[in-house]
């Protein structure tokens, strides 16, 4: 199971989902695909309700119960780069992993920050583009809420303005076909990445490239099946109380109807 930019210690995270969808899935392979926390903000002010405690602790549940977690640092918890290495409650931090699947495929697994060139070149540039997503997010907020007493299922404002607006797009295709020559660089079959918010599994020619998404607009996932494919899975509801019996994949369609 992947999962990244979770972006907790934000108003804009999406803790109660992410729990509710850690109840309906379980792996023995976890990866923590970088900006699970939110250095950046935390920074600026302190928020940190229990819900977010609550993610954390959910994890080192899974952890204690064998579960084998990385946690792949972002540019948002770069804070943990200088962990690489170390257990954390049976999590251990890395910048990058190569991870097999069950049908013996290499991915490369990386957050994607290092390709981003905003990022690195003009780091003013990105906060700057922080503040102008957290304005995104405020958006976002009220339209749900609006939503929601309108009885209308969730959808993301600021999701589909990043896949409608034309400079968006293209720095997408440029994010992606980065990251599929850097898989091509360290021999592999494909990469596994996050940091734009941007779900999809596509193939660019040998490569394969797969990003998780995010739990602060689209609340996805990446997961591997038994046979080695991998799949999208969007958790756009917080769910009442979870089932005793054990998650089989493909009943989350039958749970939320949005599998992706």
């Amino acid at each position: 199971m992947f999962i990244s930019d979770v972006h907790l210690g934000s108003k804009a995270a999406k803790a109660e989902f992410l729990i509710d969808f850690l109840r309906y899935h379980d792996a023995d392979i976890i990866y923590l695909v970088g900006d699970i926390v939110d250095g950046w903000r935390l920074r600026r002010s302190w928020h940190w309700p229990q819900s977010h405690n609550d993610v954390v602790q959910k994890l080192l549940r899974k952890a204690r119960k064998g579960a084998n977690i990385t946690y792949i640092a972002g540019n948002h918890d770069e804070f943990a780069r200088q962990f690489q290495g170390v257990h954390f409650g049976g999590i251990v931090v890395a910048d990058r992993a190569i991870h097999e699947t069950a049908d013996g495929k290499r991915l490369l697994v990386i957050h994607g920050d290092q390709f981003d060139t905003v990022v690195h070149n003009a780091r003013w540039l990105a906060y700057l583009g922080d503040h102008a997503y957290d304005a995104a997010m405020l958006v976002n907020r009220v339209v749900t809420r609006l939503r929601q007493l309108l009885g209308l299922p969730y959808w993301s404002f600021s999701s589909w303005a990043k896949h409608n607006v034309k400079k968006a797009v293209n720095f997408i295709g440029s994010f992606q076909t980065m990251l599929a020559d850097e898989a091509r660089r360290s021999h592999v079959d494909g990469v596994i990445c996050g940091h734009i918010h941007h779900a999809v599994i596509e193939n660019f020619g040998d490569v394969q490239y797969i990003n998780t998404g995010d739990w602060v607009e689209s609340c996805t996932a990446v997961v591997e099946h038994f046979d080695g494919r991998m799949e999208i899975l969007t958790w756009a509801q917080v769910l009442p109380e979870a089932p005793d019996e054990p998650f089989v994949p493909l009943l989350i369609k039958d749970r939320v109807g949005q599998a992706a």
